[in-house]
């Protein structure tokens, strides 16, 4: 079975999203809304990533609950940087951020925090998965920012993962 539906559930979503998409349920459409349900898990089974394995789920709340916290900052931040650029304009800058943290999924999950936390973005990942390259809107000092994103982001991914 699981060789012929890899993600059932992703199957069935793609089968209603087609569905709704389209407003309509006639025969054709239930066609091929299931044909693609079916094909495309299958023809993107290679694509899928290794299955996750979280090591310490309390850390992941935390981790879920600080960058929450950090998204509400950041947007308040980036804000009043905007609203004030006319008297003090932002200290854009790239940041060369050395990662420890090698797991494919921990780092897919750092791209989703530097992409959700306003005023940073993820502009660039190193061959060989060693340096990050972060564009930040509003910089004071470059050694405390990567200080606080190793400990704030890559620490507790690195616990979840590894």
């Amino acid at each position: 079975m699981k060789r012929l539906f890899p993600a059932p559930w992703l199957s069935l979503a793609l089968w209603l999203l087609w569905l709704v998409l389209n407003l309509s349920i006639s025969p054709g459409n239930l066609l091929l809304g299931a044909a693609l349900g079916f094909c495309a898990p299958l023809m993107m089974r290679k694509l899928r990533p290794l299955p996750i394995r979280i090591r310490r789920p309390g850390v992941l709340v935390r981790l879920f609950l600080i960058v929450g916290r950090d998204v509400l900052a950041s947007n308040l931040a980036v804000a009043w940087g905007v609203l004030n650029a006319g008297r003090r304009a932002p200290r854009s800058q790239f940041v060369k951020v050395p990662l420890d943290l090698r797991d494919a999924n921990g780092l897919a999950a750092l791209a989703m925090i530097c992409t959700v936390v306003p005023g940073t973005v993820w502009s660039e990942l190193a061959l060989d998965r060693s340096i990050l390259l972060l564009h930040v809107f509003d910089l004071d000092d470059e050694a405390q920012f990567i200080e606080h994103f190793k400990a704030t982001y890559e620490q507790p991914l690195m616990e979840i993962f590894e």
